[in-house]
């Protein structure tokens, strides 16, 4: 091989490996559904700064979080990190019963936009709805996060898997159970998440196909 060739195959091969460094993730991909490993992992690629549990749910579809320390002000995603998400490829994102500082809006970033709401884990209807919408046009994935990233969006989250996926609520609220990573509640665990679910059903109109199913939901 000549040198100048040789040069710019290994110039190429170190770029490969620094891509791969980075560890970037595309949070689009449709490819089987994440694993137990990803769903219970203290955060994953991906993650703006300054947050925190950042793990997937449904593959290229919704993924959960919190703040790191908290977000005591609850004034809820900073502009920098929904530039952040807005740039990876999220297209909506949700705070879960904790901002009531939040200035809520819409991001735009080059060809695409995040819209922030708030949102109810005891009034799951308004996500349901987004993320159906999600699998069905094919836009960026759905953020959904509370104050640290264990109770609410756990919560919201475990309900997603029941409407989308077909788990059981026992499975479900054991899902919820594991990724809370030992963080108390209020009156205890299992009432608090029995009351979440209290208020929750599974909504036929948010159906979705076999192979919708299959490339997104955890294996």
């Amino acid at each position: 091989m000549e040198p100048r060739i040789f040069k710019a195959a290994v110039l190429a091969v170190i770029a490969s490996l620094s891509v791969a460094g980075t560890g970037k993730a595309d949070v689009n991909a449709r490819d089987g559904g994440p694993s137990r490993s990803e769903m219970l992992a203290r955060s994953n690629t991906g993650a703006p700064d300054g947050s925190a549990f950042f793990r997937p749910v449904l593959d290229g579809v919704l993924y959960r979080g919190g703040f790191s320390g908290g977000d005591k002000g609850r004034t809820g995603l900073s502009s920098s990190q929904r530039e952040a998400l807005c740039s990876e490829g999220f297209s909506r994102g949700f705070y879960a019963d904790f901002g009531k500082n939040t200035d809520y809006g819409v991001t735009s970033c080059g060809d695409g936009n995040f819209d922030y709401q708030a949102a109810r884990s005891s009034r799951p209807a308004n996500v349901m709805k987004a993320i159906h919408d999600v699998i069905k046009n094919g836009d960026g994935p759905v953020y959904v996060h509370c104050m640290w990233g264990v109770h609410s969006s756990g919560a919201l989250s475990a309900m997603a898997l029941v409407q989308f996926c077909g788990w059981s609520e026992e499975r479900a609220k054991e899902y919820w159970n594991d990724a809370r990573n030992g963080a108390p509640c209020s009156g205890g665990c299992d009432k608090w998440i029995d009351a979440k679910f209290d208020r929750f059903s599974v909504d036929q109109s948010l159906s979705i196909s076999d192979a919708e199913r299959a490339a997104i939901c955890p294996k």
